[in-house]
């Protein structure tokens, strides 16, 4: 981290039990030249990758749905969430952390992975970057078990392109980096033909 406007003063841990939720205090120089001490919360569970199978041939889409307790708490009254395959890297590279959990999700094992872009999603409170990938998946695509790891509890949904779009119309799908990646691919689409 290099910005001569932040000075670090310190930083201390809140949380360290699911992840590590930190108060930092630091002074910014603001615009007009004076500094000023703040301090802020921040959450670090580690950067991410997220990808979008896609069936360019029947136009479908494969996404999942979990469970999901903080959506729960905030008015989902399922807590279930139908999202893009995504997961921490752990470690990894992107690439080989999003192959990873793909076949661990879906059970898809896919080859032609395309990254697309990174994002914060929520850079106000949580420091973890999201790395977002496509790739094309077909009904001769090599496929084993699915559905997550012993804890998690995955469906895994194949479904039309439209229907995608038209539950996010709906609200059946608010998943921030899941409608992200099905705008992408829309963009993609329109710009192709």
């Amino acid at each position: 981290m290099n910005n001569s406007r932040v000075q670090l003063i310190r930083q201390e841990v809140l949380s360290d039990n699911w992840y590590t939720l930190r108060k930092v205090t630091f002074k910014y120089q603001r615009k007009n030249g004076i500094w000023e001490t703040q301090s802020r919360e921040a959450y670090d569970r580690g950067n991410g990758a997220t990808i979008l199978l896609h069936n360019p041939e029947k136009n479908t889409v494969i996404l999942t749905r979990q469970f999901r307790m903080p959506t729960y708490v905030n008015g989902n009254a399922s807590g279930l969430l139908i999202e893009s395959c995504a997961g921490l890297l752990d470690n990894d590279n992107p690439e080989d952390a999003i192959r990873r959990e793909t076949e661990e999700e879906t059970g898809f094992v896919v080859t032609n992975i395309r990254k697309v872009f990174e994002a914060y999603m929520s850079p106000g409170s949580v420091t973890e970057k999201l790395y977002f990938f496509t790739a094309d998946y077909s009904d001769s695509t090599e496929k084993r078990t699915g559905g997550g790891i012993d804890e998690e509890e995955i469906d895994v949904l194949e479904m039309p392109l439209s229907k995608a779009l038209q539950m996010i119309a709906e609200g059946e799908i608010v998943d921030g980096k899941t409608i992200m990646l099905l705008q992408h691919l829309c963009i993609q689409q329109f710009q192709a033909a």
